[in-house]
């Protein structure tokens, strides 16, 4: 590719604003190919925590309803108490597309994008059209808190 010159030597206009936009492509390009996952979280490493959040406080007990749950996408995970005292927690990644999920309710945990539900005590697949079940997460609960672990 040749480059544009004016009269005086200098670069002309189409050589910088061709060189600036090359620029601002290799920047996004660097950034993107950074990136830890390409879940479009953040991976940046918290102190004391693991880049999905494990080993930070998620919640109070006194947060996840009795019979239901709460949903805590930045972290990729749902957590429900199907049972008094019992805790369970799941990814929040639907297995039919990907879809967060939105709500816990009725004992069953939703996904507002194709209607999917899975069991809040299982993750087992109550209604499609997702066909596998939600992951199982790894959670600890000591005292009044509960601890995504690794």
């Amino acid at each position: 590719m040749s480059t544009s010159r004016n009269h005086e030597g200098r670069p002309g206009r189409r050589a910088v604003v061709v060189a600036a936009g090359a620029a601002s492509v290799a920047a996004v390009l660097t950034a993107c190919g950074n990136q830890k996952d390409s879940g479009g979280s953040d991976a940046v490493e918290q102190a004391g925590t693991g880049t999905d959040g494990s080993g930070a406080a998620l919640a109070s007990t006194a947060d996840i309803p009795e019979g239901g749950g709460k949903v805590f996408a930045d972290r990729g995970v749902v957590v429900t108490q199907p049972k008094a005292g019992e805790f369970k927690a799941f990814s929040s990644k639907c297995t039919h597309q990907g879809c967060t999920v939105s709500s816990v309710s009725d004992g069953a945990i939703n996904c507002p994008c194709h209607s999917s539900g899975f069991d809040a005590s299982t993750g087992a697949v109550t209604h499609g059209p997702a066909t596998e079940p939600l992951p199982a997460r790894k959670i600890a609960v000591t005292g009044g808190s509960i601890t995504l672990q690794p």
